[in-house]
């Protein structure tokens, strides 16, 4: 019964289902269809396994799992959100439910079917049929993207929208996510909000509340996201979102109950409980953050979908507690992780902390001032990144509450903070890293005020007329500090006011030079290495981005 016009020889197929009949009809009638290749799993945590190191051309998956935490969505989800997931990739869901609420929030969650059982192999065939249409429609949106060529694909997804063409409400959603990708939050923000007004959908909705969020409009985005969830309650990724904007905000005790919901909604997630370990661990509640941190690792130390800084607090944890064997734990699953990316340069940078937090552990002080030595020497390079200045201070607290003390670490600890506490969130983030200590919190908050009031003065210069002297000023002072605020701010008023300033073009490519080595363009905090924006659609594209998440 193979499909018409439509090969699947050379495909590959995956079939998850727990019930072994339902399971034998659905691979028995993909291979009538000419499928060549058919994987089958009963347990989603053996489909989530395939689905990360192999490349499957139909997935066929059924919602509910009575013996396992999560479902089929919770699946797709993840999977969505870590971009694990390429384009051709035909996802439908199989299932017995046939509420209207299961088949909207299938529906808007950019499934590509959704089939209700008892079934027809002909209607599986339809569903197979449709995916793959719409599949081929968007080939040269999807061909721009793996090209790394995002302004020729979002410009595709516009005319394709505007013209109301085949399949234009996802092309909507592409392009948007294309927009925010490549921070054109404005136009991302109406074509969400022209997506609203067409056909009022969730993806949308929270569309518009991302793209406010990347503009700075906290409030706004706060907003949208409280009426969303009012809405639909259940609905997880609005969960993602509102506690990322908690957290820049510097509301930790709102984002560790956001994610707490977001978390309990979706037990099965490795990302929102990673997610809540970490604010639980940067919140003070180490106790519980142990719990938390140690169930993610034992659940997903072997998925792509684990981040290696959750070990990293682990380890800190474990040194707190004394817990020789849960340290040496830490260091092991580490190396672990090393062996499978031999070549991260970032697994590489935080196992080094674990490796220090072990040698504390066991005394071995004058290899733990070499290492130390080391990575402060390393604070001003344009490599140094938050993760890394949060770590190596929670480093300085753990010597220090030891009475072990070097000359130069004050020095070290006012030049991270001045580097990288540039807003409440990133300031508090940084003094509860170093909380061990409590000279090194009040210095972080010292320095934090004082890059305030340097950009206070320099916004003053402006406004009083003289906006070439506000940028000289920002720069120098930002050159000397490398702060990010004072960077961001100095190529704020010059864009604002090139016009009225004399030597605006040699002003221009200083600040250029220095956003560009210090990427201090990127002044939100966040937890754990950045994954894709909760609530977006997946964007795999084939170039290094890839290539290097792979």
């Amino acid at each position: 019964m193979a499909l018409p016009e439509d090969d699947l020889s050379s495909s590959q197929a995956l079939v998850i289902d727990p019930n072994p009949t339902s399971r034998s009809i659905l691979v028995s009638q993909l291979r009538d269809f000419g499928v060549a290749n058919v994987v089958q799993t009963a347990r989603l945590v053996d489909a989530r396994r395939q689905l990360e190191y192999r490349k499957f051309d139909v997935v066929l998956c059924e919602q509910h799992f009575p013996l396992e935490a999560m479902t089929g969505q919770d699946l797709l989800d993840d999977l969505r959100r870590n971009q694990l997931l390429p384009f051709f990739t035909v996802f439908i869901m199989v299932t017995g439910e046939a509420t209207y609420a299961k088949v909207a929030e299938a529906a808007e969650s950019a499934l590509d079917g959704y089939l209700l059982k008892p079934h027809r192999a002909s209607q599986l065939g339809d569903r197979l049929r449709q995916a793959r249409v719409r599949k081929l429609s968007l080939q040269p949106i999807f061909s721009a993207i793996e090209a790394d060529d995002f302004a020729t694909a979002a410009t595709l997804c516009l005319e394709r929208f505007e013209s109301r063409g085949k399949f234009w409400l996802y092309a909507a959603r592409v392009g948007a996510e294309l927009m925010l990708r490549t921070g054109q939050t404005d136009q991302a923000q109406k074509l969400y909000q022209a997506v609203v007004q067409a056909k009022t959908l969730p993806w949308a909705k929270l569309g518009v509340a991302r793209s406010l969020l990347d503009e700075g409009q906290t409030a706004k985005a706060v907003s949208t996201l409280e009426n969303l969830i009012s809405e639909d309650p259940t609905y997880t990724d609005a969960y993602d979102v509102m506690g990322r904007a908690q957290f820049e905000q510097g509301k930790f005790d709102a984002a560790l109950a956001t994610y707490q919901m977001a978390s309990t909604l979706t037990p099965a997630s490795i990302t929102r409980m990673q997610n809540l370990g970490l604010m639980s661990y940067y919140c003070g509640d180490h106790a519980k953050a142990e719990k938390i941190l140690d169930r993610t690792t034992r659940m997903g130390l072997d998925s792509k979908m684990f981040d290696c800084q959750t070990l990293v607090l682990l380890a800190f944890i474990r040194l707190e507690l004394a817990d020789r064997k849960g340290l040496q734990r830490c260091r092991d699953d580490f190396l672990r992780l090393i062996e499978r990316q031999p070549d991260s340069a970032r697994h590489q940078r935080l196992y080094g902390f674990v490796a220090a937090l072990q040698l504390i552990e066991q005394s071995q002080y004058a290899q733990v001032l070499d290492v130390v030595r080391t990575l402060c020497s390393h604070a001003h390079d344009p490599e140094f990144d938050f993760e890394s200045a949060s770590n190596l201070l929670a480093l300085l607290a753990q010597l220090a509450d030891k009475a072990i003390q070097l000359d130069e670490v004050d020095p070290v600890v006012d030049a991270l903070a001045l580097r990288f506490a540039g807003t409440r969130a990133l300031s508090e983030l940084l003094a509860g890293a170093a909380a061990l200590y409590p000279p090194y919190p009040e210095r972080i908050r010292a320095a934090h005020a004082r890059i305030l009031k340097l950009a206070e003065n320099a916004m003053s210069m402006s406004l009083k007329g003289n906006p070439g002297a506000a940028v000289q000023d920002l720069l120098t002072h930002g050159t000397s500090t490398l702060s990010g605020k004072l960077i961001e701010t100095a190529y704020l008023v010059l864009h604002r006011y090139s016009d009225k300033i004399d030597n605006a073009p040699a002003l221009t490519e200083q600040v250029h030079d220095l956003r560009t080595r210090y990427s201090t363009h990127i002044t939100r905090a966040s937890l754990g290495e950045p994954k894709r924006q909760a609530g977006g659609l997946i964007l795999r594209t084939g170039g290094q981005t890839a290539k290097a998440a792979g």
